[in-house]
């Protein structure tokens, strides 16, 4: 197991004493191109024309009359609906990149809340060429489902479905898939992941060793030997230290970083602006 851990206020690296530490070449000159074309070539008389300019002026022509080509952007968010494994329609939102297929993430909300909260790191997951998927659970304000409350495990059943439904969709590549979520969403997701061996990577904002019966240790330690990263504030104790001991658990890479008053879960995306690239970069170097 490897971890690598970073603090953002002090640069330290964490000495797991639970102190506030933590954390081609030059490009090859083209040669003249021969001049094989004779004077005649060149003159504009009767036989002359575009069939006997050179290919680059005509190139270079067309850029000028038309503008270079615009890029490939992301396709628009897309709403969607699934069923989870015990029938209850759950309700997301699609974020889907200019190349497919993709790798794909599934965002997972904290309690209370909605898939608003990942909006702005769905858009940019998908501008840097990421499918994502943010939903809302079963039991949330605006959400698809109807059914009584079951409990917490239930969202776990949310979370496979979300994954399941993710990996069918043409624009994404099943065989490489992440999973993220905030505070209760980060619970969801790790125990999600450490039963589906097909998710590759994790993101967990602000997780508690338990939450409500969601027990981190052992989720984590099915995950085993695959890429989590951990990030908690630093005022935020119970989330850190549940951080700090995941480091240890599972024998596979945890990249643990500690921001600095920047609250609770979810709550991080909004207060850090650089947290959304950093979710991109870990995906990217985990899935692709």
């Amino acid at each position: 197991m490897t971890a690598d851990i970073r603090d953002a206020a002090s640069g330290t690296r964490d000495s797991g004493l639970g102190t506030r530490d933590s954390a081609p070449g030059l490009p090859r000159r083209s040669r003249p191109a021969r001049r094989l074309v004779d004077a005649q070539a060149w003159s504009w008389g009767p036989r002359a024309g575009l069939a006997l300019m050179p290919a680059a002026v005509i190139v270079t022509a067309c850029v000028a009359l038309l503008g270079p080509a615009a890029p490939v952007r992301a396709q628009g968010p897309q709403p969607v609906t699934f069923a989870a494994r015990d029938g209850v329609r759950v309700s997301g939102v699609l974020y889907v990149p200019a190349q497919q297929p993709a790798p794909g993430v599934v965002l997972l909300p904290m309690l209370g809340r909605t898939h608003r909260d990942w909006e702005a790191a769905a858009a940019t997951f998908a501008d840097s060429g990421l499918a994502a998927l943010a939903i809302d659970f079963r039991h949330a304000a605006g959400g698809a489902a109807e059914a009584p409350d079951p409990g917490f495990s239930a969202l776990v059943l949310d979370a496979d479905a979300a994954r399941a439904y993710l990996a069918a969709r043409p624009e994404v590549d099943p065989a490489r898939i992440g999973m993220a979520g905030g505070s209760l969403g980060a619970n969801v997701a790790a125990l999600s992941a450490g039963n589906d061996p097909s998710v590759r990577s994790l993101a967990l904002l602000s997780v508690s060793g338990d939450y409500r019966g969601l027990k981190m240790e052992q989720a984590l330690r099915s995950f085993g030997a695959r890429p989590a990263l951990l990030v908690a504030s630093s005022e935020d104790w119970y989330a850190l230290r549940s951080a700090r001991q995941a480091v240890s658990m599972g024998g596979g890479t945890r990249e643990l970083r500690v921001l600095a008053g920047m609250g609770h879960g979810l709550v991080m995306l909004a207060r850090d602006p650089d947290l959304g690239l950093v979710l991109v970069d870990w995906f990217k170097r985990t899935l692709l």
